[in-house]
């Protein structure tokens, strides 16, 4: 069985090379040659162009190609592999046009597994790890209030005075602030139509405790149900968001402003603009850490009590091993990639594992790619 890894860029390179150093027959595909050669050259000489019609003619029944390419070009990746019985894999969301081919998988008994990088990720795999163990705990009642929050994001580990600093795509960064979200507050639905009408203060519980400013974003709800909540729970809030510095919110008031007034096409032509300045001026410099944080919390509480309350808490940061971004993207997508290969996961259209035994093993994994990974008992 051979890996098609399609896509070096910046979140690829930890998880390629794990592949190719644990022995694993992989073929590397990228639009530029040349780039992927730096990437992974020392490892193999098989890095071919990417094509849609080139992979198609190399994938073979039983093999998996890897997507790191944009995500638009998931769907049609994965068709390829339907037509010639492979496994698919991706970091990214899945799509209404990705679950449309889950009964096609299924049908073959092949797998497509996505939102198995960091946001989506190693998220939800903390999200399904709380799940079950306040089920199992003493504090479960039919009764409890419950809420819960996700935070993730990437900030500069060295602080600048615009509080971010660029280690992906700026442009998406700022469409990204250009998006609705849907979340539930205090019972009630929440819904915003820009990040910074929603921005919340966040205690972070850190060896050093750290605050953080907070937003909703994308629509949280379908997620009640992927994280195998009961229906019948009474849920207080439901938040997946995004993490940013203090201050991150007052240096980038400009920014927000002028965001509000662009529309039609000059306004992508300035957002395109705007994205060019913020890289040039506020990229991470050559060997400068990045730093990554994620915190998932599960609350429950009884007639005012807390009766269960714990935090997954992940800081990590660039080192030897090059960044923390790159790191807790790409490592998982080759969990997943071995995992779907040994036969470990389901046919079919799936998002990172909820099952005990790879969630453990994926979990474990994952503590060894951050500085600091715990899981809080708030309550203890």
């Amino acid at each position: 069985m051979t890996i098609h890894w399609c896509g070096t860029g910046l979140s690829s390179p930890p998880g390629l090379r794990a592949l190719l150093e644990a022995g694993h027959q992989v073929v590397v595909w990228n639009r530029t040659v040349e780039k992927a050669r730096d990437v992974v050259g020392d490892l193999t000489p098989d890095i071919r162009a990417f094509s849609l019609a080139a992979l198609k003619d190399a994938l073979k029944a039983g093999d998996i190609a890897v997507s790191m390419l944009p995500a638009d070009q998931h769907v049609s990746i994965a068709q390829v592999c339907l037509e010639n019985g492979a496994h698919f894999a991706s970091s990214s969301y899945i799509a209404p046009e990705m679950r449309a081919l889950d009964s096609g998988f299924k049908s073959q008994g092949l797998v497509s597994v996505n939102e198995v990088g960091l946001d989506p990720g190693i998220d939800h795999l903390m999200a399904h790890d709380l799940v079950a163990r306040y089920r199992a705990s003493a504090g479960y009642h039919a009764d409890n209030v419950i809420s819960f929050t996700s935070y993730c994001g990437g900030v500069p580990k060295i602080p600048n005075p615009f509080r971010y600093k660029f280690s992906w795509a700026p442009l998406g960064v700022l469409k990204a602030l250009r998006s609705p979200s849907r979340s539930l507050r205090n019972f009630n639905e929440l819904q915003v139509s820009r990040p910074w009408d929603a921005i919340t203060a966040y205690k972070a519980p850190l060896p050093s405790p750290e605050s953080f400013e907070v937003y909703p974003n994308r629509d949280s709800y379908p997620f009640i149900a992927d994280y195998r909540f009961d229906p019948a729970w009474k849920l207080r809030d439901f938040v997946r968001g995004t993490i940013r510095l203090n201050g991150w919110a007052q240096a980038w008031a400009p920014v927000f402003r002028e965001i509000e007034t662009l529309e039609g096409p000059s306004g992508d032509v300035r957002l395109a603009e705007m994205a060019a300045e913020f890289l040039a001026a506020n990229s991470y410099a050559p060997g400068e850490p990045d730093r990554v944080v994620l915190f998932v919390s599960l609350k429950a509480e009884r007639e005012g009590r807390s009766v269960y309350h714990e935090t997954w808490a992940l800081d990590a940061w660039g080192d030897a091993r090059g960044s923390a971004m790159a790191r807790l993207v790409s490592m998982p997508v080759s969990f997943a990639v071995t995992s779907a290969l040994d036969g470990e996961i389901a046919a079919g259209v799936h998002a990172a594992p909820h099952e005990p035994k790879l969630l453990a093993n994926w979990l474990n994994q994952v503590k060894t790619l951050a500085q600091y990974m715990a899981r809080v008992d708030h309550l203890a």
